[in-house]
């Protein structure tokens, strides 16, 4: 679909694009955290078990055969390759935790799932010493390992065997294949265990693929928990939730790609809503993933997918882009309105939020007196982080003596009026050409 256009009357539509009237002329005679967390619980074939791990980009583009089990350019790993896109750090979660670690009469895998049964241990006796062997760890037929030792004592870990089973006696052997690498089922119970854990995390944006109503509704209601009683902000990436919550944006679009997940688009979005500056949109960014997204909708449905806080993808030329970059809110009221549903303006909120408490808790917590000459000083860090804001054009109209630090009731406490207007990119033009 293309981005919306044609004539005006008022100023209410709700796709972006340019939208032109054309009439006669009457003839005369501070510093800002940085962004790009994401975490997510996954279901794996091969990686630790019961603990978030972090995996930076360059790990993922050098390392995912150790940590995920495939090399980079497989297809198993097409979803990770999305998220990475625009992320440098995850924080992920294995969900299958009650698998089987395959094994051998050599060893077992260092970790449960399918893809321990690519491990083959081979020996083979060292040309240079009769007396010892030369072990080598095969993982898909790839050499990952090899170790000149004895006795099977000697032998230490390494990444793809977690353990050598000492009681066994090493001989000559072309490669012993392990197996009985199994990955084990997803609960309910799992995803509550990935939230208990990734509670204490900082991360912009947090992703679930779950089709499953109870667990998306799970999430959705750990993000307002967090959000709105605890302070932790960030947004949660589900698909076809309606939430009705700026935390959470409702992915629309299914995956057509057979065997996949019809959520997978979950991957991409959750990397380009953690990735996204403070000072930028999501709004017509280009797909550039790995998966074959649905994105036949009429016109019409577009303009109802944003009515309904959906975010969707449509089709721009032979390109898939982002439509609107929107949340799931769309419950309008007068004190919190539709600037609320954008995440752009989301994302400043969310910024600022947490930096400042950060600033607040380091900084002036327990180590700064409330009098007059602290509060002045928590004034000025707080202008300049707004005006640094300012600078980088996340914030317009920045007025030093708007924002106000006062005593609070007790003698401990401080009130903050700290007013701001966001700013967010064009994605509506209403023009008037004057043909004179």
């Amino acid at each position: 679909m293309a981005l919306g256009g044609g004539v005006f009357l008022t100023q209410n539509k709700k796709i972006p694009g340019t939208y032109i009237n054309f009439i006669s002329a009457a003839r005369a005679s501070t510093n800002i955290s940085d962004r790009g967390y994401a975490a997510m619980p996954l279901t794996l074939d091969w990686g630790p078990d019961g603990e978030v791990f972090t995996v930076e980009v360059a790990d993922f583009q050098k390392e995912s055969l150790k940590i995920f089990g495939y090399d980079y350019t497989a297809e198993q790993l097409k979803g990770l390759r999305d998220l990475f896109k625009n992320i440098k750090t995850l924080y992920a979660y294995k969900l299958n935790n009650n698998g089987v670690k395959a094994s051998n009469t050599l060893g077992t895998a260092k970790y449960k799932g399918i893809r321990g049964n690519a491990i083959t241990v081979k020996v083979e006796a060292n040309v240079d010493d009769e007396s010892k062997f030369n072990v080598t760890t095969l993982f898909d037929g790839i050499e990952v390992d090899v170790q000149v030792v004895s006795v099977i004592t000697d032998l230490v870990v390494n990444d793809y065997v977690g353990e050598w089973k000492t009681s066994a006696t090493l001989e000559a052997s072309a490669g012993i294949p392990m197996t009985g690498g199994t990955n084990g089922e997803v609960t309910g119970t799992d995803y509550q265990t990935f939230l208990d854990k990734i509670e204490s995390y900082s991360f912009n944006t947090l992703g679930c693929l779950s089709t499953e109503s109870s667990i998306k509704d799970l999430f959705a209601q750990f993000t307002k928990r967090l959000r709105d009683d605890m302070g932790i902000k960030f947004q949660t990436v589900l698909y076809n939730q309606e939430a009705d919550y700026e935390g959470v944006i409702n992915v629309k679009n299914a995956v057509t790609d057979t065997g996949e997940l019809e959520s997978s688009a979950v991957y991409w979005v959750t990397g380009a809503s953690a990735g996204c500056a403070v000072n930028k949109s999501n709004t017509n960014k280009k797909y550039d993933g790995d998966f074959t997204i649905n994105v036949d909708y009429k016109q019409s449905q577009l303009e109802k997918a944003i009515e309904d806080g959906e975010f969707v993808f449509h089709k721009v030329g032979d390109e898939v882009h982002v439509l609107n970059d929107i949340n799931s809110f769309t419950s309008f009221t007068k004190d919190k309105n539709e600037d609320f549903s954008m995440n752009q303006v989301i994302r400043v909120l969310d910024q600022i939020a947490n930096d400042i408490a950060v600033l607040f808790n380091k900084q002036y917590i327990g180590k700064v007196q409330n009098n007059a000459a602290g509060r002045i000083a928590f004034w000025n860090d707080l202008v300049s982080y707004n005006k640094e804001l300012e600078r980088i054009q996340a914030l317009e109209n920045v007025k030093s003596d708007e924002i106000i630090v006062e005593k609070g009731n007790s003698k401990d406490s401080v009130v903050v009026t700290n007013p701001v207007t966001p700013v967010c990119a064009m994605a509506k033009l209403y023009m008037t050409v004057v043909v004179s």
